[in-house]
């Protein structure tokens, strides 16, 4: 979760991620022509008329007057032939297919030319699962440069130049794509061990680090991995101390874009929070958890949390800010479930451990006597599941969802 004064936290005990009831209920259900023959290809080759003798006697001639007779009837035949052919020739070309538009040009800039998509938008869903696409999928034409026949295509396309949109609900992440499939490896480290569990977390950042910076640098966002700061105990960090007083959840600070944990709290508890530890003793719960601390990072340098700030700001109501709050920390929660499915083969995570960690999001959420601001147990688990099952960035856009998707 984003921390400190700045962003309109409570400075009491956080609700978050740090007070999971026991599990009830049944689990989610998701919801152009041809070019001309080069020279010596012609209708007669590469033949030429041999050069007659000089000299020639009379049979030469009788001879050469038959031959003439021939030459001039195979020539007529041969016109004939030639001049019928061009003649039966159909005047069409055969059609030049027209590239559609790709993924990456503005429509305001598209020239009008035919076009294979849908002459109908796809109608909205109603269904709480949350599957929308965002509202506009901006696209950008391919360029096409003509070579030789005989050369190499060694046509380098130049740097695109792209207007970043870093609006909640149309922003330029949301084309990102998928998290590339990384080979991550997380061993046997121990979650109540905190040099494991450090070194654990410091090593899948990096995993996190080329799985992130890859499809945001494609789309001209400027990335820069976050920093860490992991105690064994007890900390202060720039916007706040770590954990806080009867908390035990990690948080991110836009301030210096660090995020901070303790992993003592984390694996244990700190006062009656219950630490994740106690629900799954596998470290893929609490990594799981930095994931959708990074999910907050993602969020600071695509511009959607300077966006969510604003519209907090703006927001002249308690509940107004709680249930912005919850989209923001119900997305980063998808974005955690999106790397956590990029290394499963690695990492690795099976089909048991996979039901673990979808257990595991049904028991975190808003505790009951604290605001509501991180999102019910079933939307944690939803949006976790809708991350790691649709595997695109624009699958977490919480900011087109119903309320009801993120209560």
């Amino acid at each position: 979760m984003p921390q400190g004064p700045q962003h309109g936290m409570p400075q009491g005990p956080p609700p978050g991620h740090g007070y999971p009831p026991p599990p009830q209920g049944a689990p989610w259900q998701q919801p152009p022509p041809p070019p001309p023959p080069p020279p010596g290809h012609g209708p007669y080759g590469n033949w030429q008329p041999p050069r007659r003798k000089s000299g020639i006697g009379v049979a030469g001639v009788v001879g050469g007057v038959f031959g003439a007779v021939a030459g001039l009837f195979l020539l007529i035949v041969i016109g004939a032939a030639l001049f019928g052919g061009s003649g039966s020739r159909s005047e069409s070309t055969t059609p030049v297919a027209i590239p559609t538009a790709s993924p990456y040009e503005p429509r305001e800039n598209r020239t009008r030319e035919p076009s294979r998509e849908p002459t109908q938008e796809p109608t909205e869903q109603t269904t709480q699962e949350p599957t929308e696409q965002p509202t506009e999928q901006p696209t950008r034409r391919p360029t096409e440069t003509p070579t030789r026949d005989d050369e190499p295509d060694t046509t380098v396309e130049p740097p695109r130049q792209v207007t970043l949109n870093r609006s909640l609900k149309n922003n330029t992440m949301y084309r990102a794509g998928a998290l590339p499939r990384m080979a991550c490896r997380a061993g046997n480290a121990s979650i109540f061990s905190h040099s494991q569990l450090k070194s654990l977390i410091l090593r899948t950042s990096k995993c996190m680090d080329r799985a992130w910076g890859q499809i945001l640098s494609k789309q001209g966002i400027p990335f820069r991995p976050p920093n860490y700061a992991i105690a064994s105990g007890r900390g202060r960090g720039a916007c706040g101390d770590y954990p806080q007083p009867g908390s035990m959840v990690p948080y991110y600070c836009p301030r210096n874009s660090t995020i901070y944990a303790s992993t003592s709290a984390m694996a244990k508890g700190n006062g009656n929070a219950r630490g994740y530890g106690q629900i799954i003793s596998w470290h893929g719960g609490i990594i799981s958890m930095m994931a959708h601390e990074y999910g907050h990072h993602v969020q600071n340098i695509t511009g959607l949390m300077d966006s969510w700030w604003a519209q907090t700001l703006d927001s002249s109501s308690n509940s107004g800010k709680l249930a912005l709050s919850r989209r923001l920390e119900l997305q980063a929660t998808c974005f955690g479930g999106m790397w956590m499915r990029s290394v499963a083969a690695s990492y690795p995570i099976n089909t048991a451990r996979r039901g673990e960690l979808f257990w595991f999001y049904g028991q975190v959420g808003d505790y009951p006597g604290y605001p509501r601001d991180h999102g019910s147990r079933a939307n944690n688990q939803r949006w976790f599941r809708q991350g790691w099952e649709k595997s695109q960035a624009y699958q977490c856009n919480t900011w087109v969802m119903p309320s009801s998707a993120t209560s």
